[in-house]
C-alpha cells in the first residue's frame, strides 16, 4: 500500500516538474521575441523612400482583383482577401510607374483578412493611404472592366478566392484576353484559383504545360485538416488536373513560378517576388527597394532548409553587418510549425537561430 502511494507521489512530482519546465521554456521563448513596434501603425507613404523618392512617370495601368466572398459556408468561418498580398504588390506596381485599379466580382467594399502578426510598414502605410483605401473599399465590379485598358492583371489570394474566382466568366475572359495579348498575368497564394477554368481560343486550358505555383495541399491541410470538405477542391490538385506543371516549394517559404507572361506564387511570402517579376516581364527593371525584415527572415529560413544551421548563422551575420534587421518573430513562427509537425531537431535549430538574432540585436 505504501509503495503504491510512493509511486503516486513520484508520478505527481514528475508531472508538476514537467509542467514547470514547459512553463519556464515558454516564458524564455516568448522573451526571445522583440517588442511590437507601435510606430508602425502610423507609417505613411511619405515616410517610405521607395514610394516617395525618385518617382517614376506613368507607364500604364495594372488591374488587381480581390475576392468578394466573405464567408466559408461549410464551417461558417469569415474569409476574404489577404491584405498583405494586396498592399505589397500594389506599392510595387505604383513605385514602378503603374496606376493600379482594384476590382472584385461584386464591386464595392470586399471582405479583407488582416493578420496582425504579418503586418509590416507597407501594410500599415496602405491602411493610412487615403487613395489606396478609397480604391480598396470601392472596388470596380469585374463586369465593368475593359481588358484593353491594362498592361497586366494581378490576382490576390485569400481563401475567398477559392469560391468566386474559378467559375467567374468575366474574370476568365479578362485573363484570357490579357494572356493572349502577351500581357502579364500574375497570381499569388489562392489567387491562381482564377486560372483553373480559363480556356484559350485553341480550346486548351491556359494552364496546360505551364509551370505554376500556388498554396499547396500540404500548407492547406496543415492549417485546415478538414480542407477537402471545406473547399470545393484542393488548389494544387485542381491546377495539376488542368495540365499545370506544379512547382511545390517548402511550406510557407517563398516560391515563384515564371512561365513567359504567367507568373504565380505559392503563398503570401511570395508576393514581393511575384510583383517584381511581373514588372520585369513588362519590360522594366524593378525599382531598387530595401529588402524587408520579413524577406530577410525568409532568406534565412531558406538557407537553413537548404544548407543547415551553420550556413543560416553565417547569413545572419552577413545581413546584420550590413545594418539590416531580420524578423526573428517569423523564424520563431516556423519553429512552432516544426514543433507541431513533430520535427524536434528543426524546432531546436530554429529556436537557436532566434536566440542568436536576439543576442546580435542586444550588441
Amino acid at each position: 500500500m505504501f509503495k503504491k502511494y510512493r509511486f503516486l507521489k513520484i508520478s505527481l512530482l514528475s508531472i508538476l516538474s514537467l509542467v514547470l519546465i514547459i512553463f519556464l521554456f515558454g516564458y524564455w521563448f516568448i522573451n526571445l521575441l522583440p517588442a511590437r513596434d507601435k510606430t508602425l501603425m502610423s507609417k505613411t507613404v511619405k515616410e517610405i523612400p521607395y514610394l516617395s523618392e525618385n518617382v517614376i512617370s506613368n507607364r500604364g495601368k495594372v488591374l488587381v482583383v480581390v475576392t468578394s466572398t466573405s464567408m466559408i459556408e461549410k464551417n461558417q468561418k469569415k474569409t476574404g482577401y489577404e491584405l498583405t498580398e494586396l498592399s505589397r504588390a500594389y506599392y510595387v506596381f505604383q513605385a514602378n510607374g503603374f496606376e493600379v485599379d482594384i476590382a472584385s466580382p461584386k464591386g464595392g467594399k470586399p471582405p479583407v483578412v488582416i493578420d496582425d502578426e504579418d503586418m509590416g510598414v507597407y501594410d500599415y502605410a496602405f491602411l493610412n493611404d487615403k487613395e489606396a483605401q478609397y480604391k480598396s473599399e470601392n472596388t470596380i465590379p469585374l463586369d465593368q472592366i475593359n481588358s484593353s485598358d491594362y498592361s497586366a492583371v494581378y490576382i490576390v489570394g485569400g481563401k475567398g478566392a477559392m469560391f468566386d474566382f474559378p467559375n467567374h466568366k468575366k474574370l476568365q475572359s479578362l485573363i484570357k484576353s490579357l494572356y493572349q495579348s502577351d500581357k502579364v498575368v500574375g497570381a499569388v497564394c489562392h489567387g491562381p484559383a482564377a486560372l483553373i477554368n480559363v480556356k484559350l481560343d485553341n480550346g486548351d486550358y491556359l494552364l496546360k504545360n505551364k509551370n505554376v505555383s500556388s498554396f499547396t495541399s500540404k500548407e492547406e491541410l496543415f492549417l485546415i485538416p478538414e480542407a477537402k470538405t471545406v473547399f470545393p477542391f484542393l488548389l494544387q490538385e485542381e491546377l495539376s488536373s488542368k495540365g499545370a506543371k506544379f512547382n511545390e516549394g517548402t511550406m510557407y517559404l517563398e516560391q515563384v513560378s515564371h512561365d513567359d507572361n504567367l507568373i504565380t506564387g505559392q503563398n503570401p511570402w511570395s508576393t514581393w517576388k511575384v510583383a517584381e517579376t511581373m514588372i520585369a516581364q513588362m519590360g522594366y527593371t524593378p525599382k531598387d527597394r530595401k529588402i524587408t525584415e520579413d524577406e530577410l527572415a525568409i532568406n534565412v529560413l531558406s538557407k537553413y532548409n537548404s544548407h543547415g544551421k551553420s550556413e543560416a548563422k553565417k547569413l545572419i551575420g552577413k545581413i546584420t553587418k550590413e545594418s539590416n534587421s531580420v524578423n526573428r518573430t517569423l523564424i520563431a513562427q516556423h519553429a512552432v510549425i516544426a514543433a507541431m509537425k513533430g520535427e524536434i531537431s528543426t524546432f531546436y535549430d530554429l529556436v537557436t537561430l532566434v536566440s542568436f538574432l536576439k543576442n546580435i540585436d542586444k550588441d
